[in-house]
C-alpha cells in the first residue's frame, strides 16, 4: 500500500472542515423551535438533520420507545384504565402467526380457515366485518366523482417542498401519521395541522397489526392518538391493510374509523414497479365515468422523495379527472 493512500492532503482537509463548518452554521441559523421556522427550510439535508424540541424530549418517557412495538408504558395508569375498560369489546380472536416474523408479514406456517371467520384483510381483502356491531372499513366515499386524497407514513422530514406544493394549490389531504415519525419530526407533524390537513393515525411502529397481542395493538393506537399534534384523530389506516375483527374492535373502542383503499398506486414499491400505470388507470377510470355514483380512495405515500414527486406529477391530472379532490373525512361529509 502506498503511504500516500493513508493520508489526505492539507487542502482536502481544509475543504472538508470548511464544508462541515458551513453546514453546521446553516443548521444553527435555522429556527428549529417552531413549526413556522421549520417550514421555511428548503434544503432536504437540513430538513432531515435531527433537532431538539423540548416538549417532545421532556415527554419522551411517557411514550413507548420509537420504532419498537408499543406496549403500555410502566406506570401509565390512564392507559391501563382505558385498556381495561375496553376488554369486554375485544373478541376472543388469537393474534395471527408467530412473532417476530409475523410482525413483518411473515405468516408462513400459520393455519387459517378458508372461510375467513375473522374478516382478515390480508387473507382475502375482507372489509365487511363478520363480528356484529363493527362498521365496514372505508374503501370508497359516498360523494360521486370524488377522490379521498391522502398520504401514508408521514411526517417525512423532507416534506416541505411537497407541503408547499399542496398549499400553493389550496389542496388539503388526509395525512396518516406514524407515531414514531411524529416523535422524530414533531414540527413537521405540526405543519400538517397548521396547513389544514386531516390527521389520521397510522400506528406507532408500522407493524402488521393482526400479529400483535391485544395490549400491543391497543398501545400502537393509543399512544399515536395521544401524541398526534394536539388533536384527537377519529380515523386510522392499518399498515399494509392488515386488519381483522379483533383489531377492528380495538380501534372502534378507541373511536377510530378504519380507512383502507380501493386503488393502490404502488408508489411504495419505488421506480419501475408500474406506478405510472396505476396512477393512469385511476385517472382513465375517472374519465370514463367509473365514479359517477360514488367516489374512491387511492393508497399513496409521503414515504420518500419518489412518492411525493409522483403525487406532484399526477396532481393536475387527478384534479382534472375528479370533480372533488378532498380529504377522506370531507369526502365522507364529516365535519
Amino acid at each position: 500500500m502506498r503511504l500516500l493512500s493513508l493520508f489526505t492532503s492539507q487542502a482536502a482537509v481544509s475543504s472538508t472542515l470548511i464544508a462541515t463548518t458551513l453546514f453546521t452554521l446553516s443548521v444553527s441559523a435555522q429556527d428549529r423551535t417552531t413549526e413556522q421556522g421549520e417550514a421555511q427550510i428548503t434544503n432536504p439535508n437540513l430538513e432531515c438533520t435531527p433537532y431538539y424540541y423540548a416538549p417532545v424530549s421532556n415527554a419522551a418517557n411517557k411514550f413507548p420507545t420509537v420504532w419498537t412495538v408499543a406496549t403500555i408504558v410502566n406506570g401509565d395508569t390512564n392507559a391501563q384504565n382505558e385498556y381495561q375498560s375496553i376488554q369486554s369489546q375485544i373478541p376472543d380472536i388469537s393474534p395471527k402467526g408467530t412473532q417476530p416474523g409475523s410482525l413483518s408479514g411473515d405468516f408462513s406456517g400459520y393455519s387459517y380457515p378458508s372461510s375467513d371467520p375473522d374478516c382478515w384483510w390480508t387473507y382475502d381483502k375482507c372489509t365487511n366485518p363478520k363480528l356484529a356491531g363493527l362498521p365496514s372499513d372505508l374503501t370508497t366515499v359516498p360523494e360521486p366523482n370524488t377522490l379521498g386524497y391522502g398520504f401514508d407514513d408521514g411526517p417525512n422530514c423532507s416534506h416541505n417542498a411537497f407541503y408547499n406544493f399542496l398549499s400553493q394549490n389550496g389542496q388539503k389531504a388526509t395525512m396518516f401519521y406514524i407515531g414514531s415519525n411524529v416523535m422524530d419530526w414533531p414540527l413537521e407533524a405540526q405543519r400538517a395541522l397548521s396547513d389544514g390537513h386531516e390527521i389520521c393515525a397510522h400506528t406507532w411502529s408500522h407493524r402488521y397489526m393482526t400479529a400483535l397481542t391485544n395490549e400491543q395493538a391497543f398501545a400502537e393506537l393509543y399512544y399515536t392518538i395521544k401524541l398526534v399534534v394536539g388533536v384527537t384523530p377519529t380515523c386510522w389506516r392499518p399498515p399494509y391493510g392488515d386488519i381483522d375483527d379483533r383489531v377492528r374492535a380495538i380501534a372502534h373502542a378507541l373511536g377510530l374509523r378504519t380507512i383502507i383503499w380501493q386503488y393502490d398506486s404502488n408508489d411504495w414499491r419505488g421506480p419501475g414497479n408500474g406506478v405510472d400505470q396505476d396512477y393512469q388507470s385511476l385517472i382513465t377510470n375517472a374519465q370514463n365515468g367509473a365514479f359517477a355514483t360514488k367516489g374512491t380512495i387511492m393508497l399513496t405515500h409521503e414515504l420518500n422523495n419518489f412518492t411525493m414527486s409522483k403525487a406532484i406529477q399526477y396532481y393536475s391530472q387527478l384534479k382534472a379527472a375528479f370533480k372533488h379532490l378532498v380529504p377522506v373525512g370531507v369526502a365522507m361529509n364529516q365535519t
